[in-house]
C-alpha cells in the first residue's frame, strides 16, 4: 500500500512583523501540532505541500513527525515567499523544479499598466520515488493562481466593480496558462506511455473539479470517473489524468469552506497505471475547517490550516 496526498499549509511562517506570520512563538508551536497531528494521523507516504514560507519552518513541521522523512523544497516562491513542497517516507531519487511557462501559453497579463507575466506565480515541483514494491511514481505538485484577489498597493477589496472584474480575468489568465504549463510537464513525463509510467499531479488548484482550468490538466476527455468511458480503453489513455475526486465520499467532498459553502480546491490526479491500483481516496474534513473571506490577513494568528487533505491510496 502507498499513501499520497496533498495538504495546502496556510501560511507555514515563523513568527515575525510580516503580514501571514503568526504573532508569537505560541502560536507558532500550537500550528506545528496541529499540522503534524494531522500528518501523523493520515500516514502518507508523499506529500505534496503548499504555502511553504519558509524552508526552516517545513524543518520544525519534519522534526515533529513520527518516521524518517526526507523534505524537497521548491526553488520559485511567490512575491509574498510560499512556494509548494513535498516531504517523502519513501526514497527521493529526484526533484526538478518547473516555473516558466511552456512554449506558446505565455506571456499574460497580471495586472492593470504592468509587465506581462512569463512564468507561474509560484513554481511547480516534481519528486520522483520508490515504491517499496520497486516502481518509480513522478509526484508533481503545485498551487496555481489564487480565486482570492489581491489589488495593487496590497489592497484585498476593489476600488469599483471594473477593477474587481479585470483583476478576475486577470487571475483566471494566469491561472490558466500555471494549468496548460502544468499539463505540458505531465504530457513530457507520460511521454505517450501512461498505462505504464506512474504520474500523480496534485495540489492546490484553486478550482473546483468541473472548472475550466482543472480541465486542462486532465489531457483527452471522455474517461473521466464515473463516466460510461471510464473502463474502456483507447488511444486517450496513453496521455490522460484522472481526477480522483469523484471518488472521495460525497459528504466529504470538499477541501475548504469559502464563505460558507464547502468547495473542493485541493485535487489528487494520476495516469492510467496508478488508476488500475486505487483503492480509495478521502478528504480529511473531520478536523473541521473554518469559512474563510477575501481577506487571507484575518488568519495570520491561525493555529491550523484553512484546508483539508486530501489522501489517495494506492495498491504496491
Amino acid at each position: 500500500m502507498v499513501v499520497i496526498g496533498t495538504w495546502n499549509l496556510e501560511n507555514l511562517f515563523r513568527p515575525g512583523d510580516e503580514d501571514g506570520r503568526p504573532p508569537d512563538q505560541a502560536t507558532y508551536e500550537v500550528k506545528l501540532d496541529a499540522l503534524a497531528g494531522t500528518v501523523d494521523r493520515m500516514a502518507p507516504d508523499v506529500l505534496g505541500l503548499q504555502e511553504i514560507g519558509e524552508s526552516v519552518a517545513l524543518d520544525d513541521l519534519v522534526a515533529r513527525l513520527a518516521g524518517d522523512w526526507s523534505a524537497h523544497v521548491s526553488a520559485n516562491p511567490d512575491p509574498r515567499g510560499i512556494r509548494v513542497a513535498v516531504i517523502s517516507r519513501l526514497p527521493v531519487e529526484e526533484t526538478e523544479d518547473l516555473v516558466a511557462y511552456a512554449d506558446g501559453v505565455g506571456p499574460v497579463r497580471a495586472s492593470d499598466g504592468g509587465a506581462l507575466s512569463t512564468e507561474m506565480g509560484r513554481g511547480a515541483l516534481r519528486a520522483r520515488v520508490r515504491t517499496p514494491g520497486g516502481d518509480l511514481v513522478d509526484v508533481v505538485t503545485c498551487h496555481l493562481k489564487s480565486k482570492l484577489l489581491s489589488y495593487p498597493g496590497g489592497r484585498f477589496n476593489p476600488r469599483d466593480e471594473g477593477e474587481r472584474a479585470r483583476y478576475g480575468a486577470f487571475a483566471l489568465y494566469r491561472r490558466s496558462a500555471e494549468a496548460a504549463t502544468v499539463r505540458a510537464w505531465a504530457n513530457s513525463l507520460l511521454g505517450g506511455d501512461g498505462q505504464r509510467r506512474s504520474l500523480v499531479v496534485c495540489g492546490d488548484l484553486n478550482d473546483e473539479p468541473a472548472a475550466a482550468t482543472t480541465q486542462i490538466l486532465l489531457g483527452p476527455g471522455g474517461s473521466e470517473i464515473g463516466t460510461a468511458g471510464e473502463k474502456t480503453p483507447d488511444k486517450g489513455d496513453a496521455w490522460r489524468l484522472w481526477n480522483t475526486a469523484p471518488l472521495i465520499p460525497e459528504p466529504r467532498r470538499y477541501s475548504r469552506v469559502y464563505r460558507g459553502r464547502g468547495e473542493l480546491i485541493d485535487h489528487v490526479l494520476v495516469s492510467h497505471e496508478l488508476l488500475q491500483r486505487l483503492e480509495k481516496v478521502d478528504s480529511l474534513v473531520d478536523r473541521g475547517l473554518p469559512s474563510v473571506t477575501d481577506d487571507p490577513q484575518a488568519r495570520a494568528a491561525a493555529t491550523d490550516s484553512d484546508h483539508a487533505p486530501v489522501v489517495a491510496t494506492f495498491s504496491d
